[in-house]
């Protein structure tokens, strides 16, 4: 058992960089871009808003075989040597997480931000404290947003295997743990880690909840 505890740790704390790494990055421009995009009407939007729900479908073994495409030894970014390192796969999850948060953020905003939007502009507010007032009063649906981007990066499974390799005590995060030692037999190992993905996202609801009940009681 100690052994085995020994083995999982890097495999948990990799997976925990890479996916709070991926989703913090593409929380911070998918809302920026979602809440602009929200915001305006213009000829674009439409299309826009159609490639980011395609994305958002799109099958993470594409997304992954795309990055992989781009970072190996004869893609564009091949000089680099990105690809089997967790840089790679922050990378292809970036790409999987940033189209939902940017959607459902567009989504949020046009229900109810320009309605906090015409309410700043009465004030007077600039352009940048209307942003952030709209941001801070959608606080309990971006967490929500945020919290959605995260459960997609941290049980995905395909792209970050293909571009990482799943390699020991380097690139290997739970659900690839999960998948490799399934297949081994090992359904010991497989249980734990399913258990702890199962704490982690139990831990990062209570959080939300916690942010969310504190929005509440301001009002």
């Amino acid at each position: 058992m100690l052994m085995l505890i020994k083995e999982i740790l890097p495999v948990i704390s990799m997976s925990l960089i890479v996916s709070m790494s991926s989703t913090v990055i593409a929380a911070v421009s998918g809302i920026t871009i979602g809440v602009l995009v929200g915001l305006r009407d213009f000829k674009m939007k439409r299309l826009i808003v159609r490639l980011l729900e395609t994305l958002m479908s799109t099958p993470p073994v594409l997304m992954g075989l795309l990055v992989y495409l781009l970072i190996s030894r004869k893609g564009v970014l091949g000089s680099l040597e990105l690809l089997f390192s967790p840089t790679a796969m922050i990378i292809a999850q970036v790409l999987l997480v940033f189209p939902i948060i940017t959607g459902l953020t567009i989504s949020s905003v046009e229900k109810q931000g320009r309605e906090i939007k015409k309410n700043c502009e009465v004030l007077g507010a600039s352009k940048t404290k209307t942003v952030l007032t709209i941001i801070s009063e959608m606080k309990g649906q971006l967490l929500t947003i945020i919290a959605t981007g995260f459960g997609r990066a941290i049980s995905e499974v395909g792209a970050v295997m293909m571009v990482g390799g799943n390699i020991k005590d380097h690139t290997r995060v739970m659900t690839t743990y999960i998948a490799l030692e399934t297949g081994k037999g090992n359904f010991e190992g497989a249980i734990i880690i399913g258990g702890i993905l199962l704490v982690i996202s139990l831990i990062i609801n209570t959080i939300l909840h916690k942010f969310k009940g504190s929005e509440i009681n301001e009002y």
